[in-house]
């Protein structure tokens, strides 16, 4: 899957939990960015998911404002997510790759998305650091100017999410389009205040109520990430930390 340097290295267990985030003084001091500003009206929201539940953890709450505003979005589906269940009698990597896009859908149902904004790839999971030029050709060819690209941190501490945000960044640039970071793996590794983060460039996209729901009723839509494996004793692939943060009333942007 690649290597991922040694103080980024996402370990077993829930990491860093949501209430040392939320209680973390730096997080509300972060700048506050508007829809507007993220999502101008007439672009378009592109978001590059490494794998199917991706776009929802780092993009959910603004899709689903986009969705609600009446401005165009689509999802970039690098993978099918057919590696999650390593040595699983459950779930082989033929039935991931049959049922990991499905509920991608119904997340995005939730959303307010239609089927038709997403494309798929069909990149191999856990094979996009080998594949991260060619990835970058497929984006360039799918991204517009003035697109508003958001994927994940170059630095996130997954392989394939470090691939898909070097390919985005190098697309975005050839394209002229306007790219936007966001960590997922690095709420679990990273400590508030860490100075592995470019708090800098962070920006706060505030959520309101009926957002959050819709976002965390999405994230339920990823059943095979969400209960134990029986087959291998392995607990669910989404922890409960990472559950949980799909709850905050904001979601953070790296510009």
């Amino acid at each position: 899957m690649g290597a991922v340097s040694e103080d980024r290295r996402i370990r077993p267990g829930d990491g860093t939990s949501e209430a040392e985030w939320l209680g973390w003084p730096g997080m509300a001091a972060l700048p506050a960015i508007t829809l507007d500003e993220l999502l101008p009206p007439g672009a378009r929201a592109v978001v590059v998911a490494p794998h199917p539940d991706d776009e929802v953890l780092a993009a959910g709450g603004l899709l689903a404002l986009a969705a609600g505003h009446g401005r165009e979005a689509c999802v970039i589906a690098v993978s099918d997510g057919a590696a999650s269940h390593e040595g699983s009698s459950l779930w082989s990597p033929e039935r991931l790759a049959r049922e990991r896009p499905l509920e991608s859908l119904r997340a995005l149902r939730r959303l307010g998305l239609a089927p038709e904004s997403i494309v798929r790839l069909g990149f191999a999971d856990g094979g996009l650091t080998a594949h991260r030029q060619d990835l970058a050709a497929r984006l360039e060819a799918l991204f517009r100017p003035h697109d508003r690209v958001i994927t994940t941190w170059r630095l996130d501490g997954h392989p394939d999410h470090e691939a898909c945000g070097q390919a985005a960044a190098i697309a975005a640039e050839r394209r002229g389009a306007c790219l936007f970071e966001v960590p997922v793996w690095a709420w679990h590794w990273a400590r508030p205040g860490d100075a592995r983060l470019p708090w800098s460039r962070a920006r706060q996209l505030a959520l309101d109520a009926s957002i959050v729901q819709r976002k965390t009723d999405a994230v339920q839509s990823f059943a095979s990430q969400l209960a134990a494996d029986p087959s291998t004793g392995r607990g669910p692939i989404l922890r409960s930390t990472t559950v949980a943060r799909a709850a905050r009333p904001f979601e953070i942007y790296l510009s």
